[in-house]
Parts: structure tokens; C-alpha cells; sequence
């Protein structure tokens, strides 16, 4: 068995390997759970449509199948945060990495 997937699938699933780090660039730690989670669902979402978009297409562009990459995106951006970001760290480096004086200033 061949598997045989077009560039646009690959950057798509690197896209949502790193999707959690770029949610943690643009939240602080107080930001809540549920909105980091609506905000990786909303960037998943875009993911797999531009990657549906992207990719070649015999029948046509297909909503369906984008909204499956889409939940593919999204399923793999958790487990990437869960398994791979989280325990190494990096998740809370982000979060950290864009504090701007005035986020200082309110916490101090």
C-alpha cells in the first residue's frame, strides 16, 4: 500500500502540530481554558479549509472533507499541547514570551 499525499496535507499537519504554541503566543496564563480551546478550534478550522483549498482536487472542492481535515487539525493540536508542548514547557515559554509592559504593570 502506497500513501501518497500532496504538500498541502503535510504543511496542514505541521500547521496543527504547531497550532498550540501559537495559541499560547497569543493568550497569557490567566486566559481561560475554554477560550484557548474555542481559539485552537477556531485556527483548526481555518487550517483545514485553506488545506482543503490548497490541495489537489479531482471532484472539486469538497466542504465535507474540509470539515474533516479541519477536526483532524484540531484533534492533533491537542494532543500535540497534551503529549509534546506541555511537558516540555514550551507552552508556558509562549505564553510568557509576549508579555508587554503593560501586562507587566498589571501584575505587578
Amino acid at each position: 500500500m502506497t500513501v501518497n499525499l500532496d504538500a498541502a496535507y503535510w504543511l496542514g499537519l505541521v500547521t496543527s502540530v504547531v497550532l498550540p504554541v501559537l495559541v499560547g503566543l497569543v493568550t497569557t496564563r490567566v486566559t481561560s481554558a475554554g477560550t484557548k480551546a474555542v481559539l485552537l478550534l477556531a485556527l483548526s478550522t481555518v487550517n483545514g479549509f485553506v488545506v482543503e483549498y490548497a490541495g489537489p482536487h479531482d471532484a472539486g472542492y469538497s466542504v465535507g472533507t474540509a470539515a474533516v481535515l479541519a477536526l483532524v487539525s484540531f484533534g492533533t493540536g491537542v494532543l500535540a499541547h497534551f503529549g509534546l508542548w506541555k511537558p516540555t514547557g514550551l507552552s508556558g515559554k509562549a505564553q510568557d514570551s509576549l508579555v508587554t509592559s503593560g501586562s507587566h504593570a498589571a501584575s505587578a
